[in-house]
């Protein structure tokens, strides 16, 4: 509303001359009209900026420093619960009480506090899965019968309560109105994903299509990489090599190439876990004393790598990355990882510690490992910095205490520190990139 100009307080005045009272009120009626002239002004600029960062994907070239957090949303009443996770989770949903505790990751309220820690974080987007039974959950029944003896209805519901879940979190995070943005990723781990179902079509196809669907139906989530939406594609450990034993990953290579309706669609990269194990995938082999390179043939990304700080052998580990032309295009740190035997020795879950695990926490409690991965993120500079991880907590892989979990999320062993420890290393990363610019 316009401010009325100040009126004459019905004193008799000389022409040309006000009364103090009168001077006082024209001062207001100009700062008014000020302020309002710099709201309309900036009102449009204001728009258009939260449409930038709320209301259009994320574009990534050449030159961009994205940070992807790894997030699962596999829990709920008839999916995965917490119970044997060696940490509790700060949150707790009531439809979980039942089966231990933890929380739904179809609770509104779960995921508005998720979105509320990521944006804390300072990350750009969250690396969302649906990578196991893929068949089971997306295929006929008259194909499990022929192929999944596992795939039991109780089964195939729970599996298909993650993919709830995880779908579910395109309109959720959407009616937000966060800034943050999807990439998910889908299984490439089961040979069966790329046998036919009775409709003629494959596992991998429809979760392709499940995803893709949500992608267009909420573009603001996605990140667009090479001008498409970007669908990653998880092949587990460890990979197979030699082409001309026609491996998961050369298959699937193949069927992307011969599905062009696919790749005109999205930009598929495949990822894969503790490549730091598999020399021959490396671009060159021998003792590394640095972080290793991918062959450019097989253009594969880290799921998680090990490394460990305190090491002092000849072949301690060293985590890995692909180059594409001159820049660093993925690289993977973690809060903790697993020696090559896993965390307990000489048997899993069992203290002592192996020799060769990196733990959580260091002297006073400081995030080494993390700390080490984030130095060599920042001399590496790569285009996609991926976090290992916000909250998987399934045993094996997280082993028995809080310096065999990688999680992030606020839990009973470590509250929140490890939430500002990865603030504090993202926005380090960011500073020295934005000085370098400068």
């Amino acid at each position: 509303m316009i401010a009325s100009l100040p009126r004459n307080s019905g004193k008799v005045v000389a022409p040309g001359r006000f009364v103090a009272a009168d001077v006082r009120q024209f001062h207001r009626f100009c700062f008014s009209l000020t302020i309002l002239m710099l709201a309309l002004a900036l009102a449009p600029f204001s728009a258009a900026q939260e449409s930038h960062l709320i209301g259009d994907p994320l574009l990534v070239d050449q030159h961009s420093r994205v940070v992807v957090l790894e997030y699962e949303a596999w829990f709920g009443p008839n999916a995965v619960t917490f119970q044997g996770a060696a940490a509790q989770p700060e949150l707790q949903s009531p439809d979980m009480q039942a089966v231990g505790g933890g929380y739904d990751s179809a609770d509104p309220a779960v995921i508005k506090q998720h979105v509320e820690w990521m944006d804390h974080l300072g990350i750009d987007a969250a690396l969302i899965e649906v990578t196991n039974n893929v068949s089971c959950i997306f295929n006929s029944e008259e194909f499990a019968n022929k192929y999944l003896q596992n795939c039991t209805d109780l089964f195939r519901s729970e599996n298909q309560s993650i993919r709830n879940n995880t779908g579910n979190l395109y309109p959720a995070w959407s009616r937000l109105r966060t800034r943050l943005k999807l990439i998910p990723m889908v299984g490439g781990v089961d040979n069966d994903v790329l046998f036919q179902d009775t409709d003629g079509k494959t596992a991998f196809e429809k979760e392709v299509d499940y995803f893709g669907s949500l992608m267009r139906q909420h573009p603001e989530r996605n990140v667009l990489y090479h001008g498409k939406p970007l669908m990653l594609i998880y092949l587990g450990a460890p990979q197979d090599p030699n082409v001309a034993d026609n491996p998961l990953w050369f298959q699937l290579r193949q069927f992307l190439k011969e599905h062009p309706e696919l790749t005109e669609k999205y930009t598929f990269k495949m990822m894969a876990g503790f490549l730091d194990s598999q020399p021959l995938l490396w671009a060159n082999q021998g003792t590394p004393h640095a972080p290793v390179e991918i062959s450019p043939q097989f253009v594969f990304w880290s799921w998680v790598d090990r490394l460990n700080t305190l090491c002092k052998a000849a072949s301690c580990p060293f985590p890995t990355f692909n180059k594409v032309d001159d820049r660093v295009e993925n690289f993977t740190a973690s809060i903790a990882t697993p020696g090559q035997n896993g965390w307990g020795c000489p048997h899993p879950n069992m203290l002592p510690y192996c020799p060769d695990d990196a733990l959580r926490f260091g002297k006073n409690d400081s995030y080494v490992t993390l700390d080490s991965f984030m130095t060599y993120a920042r001399q590496l500079d790569p285009i996609f910095l991926f976090i290992h991880q916000f909250n998987e907590y399934v045993p094996s892989d997280e082993g028995f205490d809080a310096n065999t979990t990688d999680d992030i999320e606020p839990t009973n062993l470590w509250g929140r520190t490890a939430l500002e420890a990865v603030k504090d290393q993202v926005r380090e990363y960011r500073d020295q990139h934005d000085h370098d610019r400068d």
